[in-house]
């Protein structure tokens, strides 16, 4: 079934929105999940047809990081190796759960994050200037199986636990955070399309607008200092972990 006219210029205005929301903070279902489950879809239709539409944001916003990563991060090739069989696992993983374990454990995993990212950078004092490596790739594994699982808040995640294991600025785990969660989304949809567990109307809805917000997302980082996306990303954390509890 396909959207209707305003329902379909109302998925597509949430799109812009949640792919700009996306690449500035790792919560682009903050605006796209909740839309899709108040056009009365299932819990995990809700959430695969959402990870296929906003899939467009890491392809928006990897087109102006894809090519400056390539040339800075020499271990940018194992972590898309991680994040495609990350994915893969997650969507079978979500598909085999069901709907009451996704419904579950979703807002416990956005709300410790969101608290993460909150007191990362009294974290990163406690843990000390030093990087941790193995532990970062550990990390990666697990948020990227988390990723093709659910996708909302994974960039949450990837945001606060780099804060405390990297050295690196913001602005290079933003453009990581886009690049490497857009193939592990790429890997979990798809999945999803092959299993049929896609409501096409609202997924290319979204999809379109996704991949503008996403585009749009790297310049406007530009413009927002570090102070003000930290604590953006923690109140928009809770709030969706919240949302997903109580609904």
């Amino acid at each position: 079934m396909f959207p209707s006219p305003i329902s379909f210029t109302l998925l597509l205005l949430a799109g812009v929105a949640s792919g700009l929301l996306g690449y500035l903070t790792g919560l682009a279902s903050l605006i796209s999940y909740p839309v899709m489950l108040a056009m009365g879809l299932p819990p995990i239709l809700a959430n695969t047809s959402n990870t296929v539409g906003v899939v467009t944001t890491g392809l928006g916003s990897g087109v102006g990081t894809i090519r400056e990563l390539r040339e800075t991060d020499t271990g940018l090739r194992a972590s898309l190796a991680t994040a495609f069989f990350g994915g893969l696992v997650g969507s079978i993983l979500l598909l085999v759960g069901g709907n009451d374990l996704f419904g579950a454990i979703a807002p416990w995993l956005i709300g410790i994050a969101a608290l993460v990212m909150a007191f990362s950078p009294r974290l990163r004092l406690l843990h000390g200037d030093r990087d941790s490596p193995k532990a970062a790739a550990v990390a990666l594994a697990l948020l990227c199986v988390y990723g093709g699982y659910f996708g909302a808040g994974s960039g949450v995640m990837y945001i606060a636990t780099m804060s405390i294991l990297s050295s690196s600025s913001m602005a290079l785990v933003l453009m990581r955070k886009s690049v490497i969660f857009s193939v592990a989304n790429l890997t979990a949809t798809v999945i999803f399309v092959v299993t049929g567990n896609v409501h096409w109307g609202a997924a290319i809805a979204m999809g379109l607008g996704s991949l503008v917000g996403g585009y749009l997302g790297p310049r406007a980082q530009k413009h927002v200092p570090d102070r003000v996306l930290r604590p953006t990303v923690a109140v928009c954390g809770l709030v969706l972990a919240a949302w997903l509890a109580v609904r």
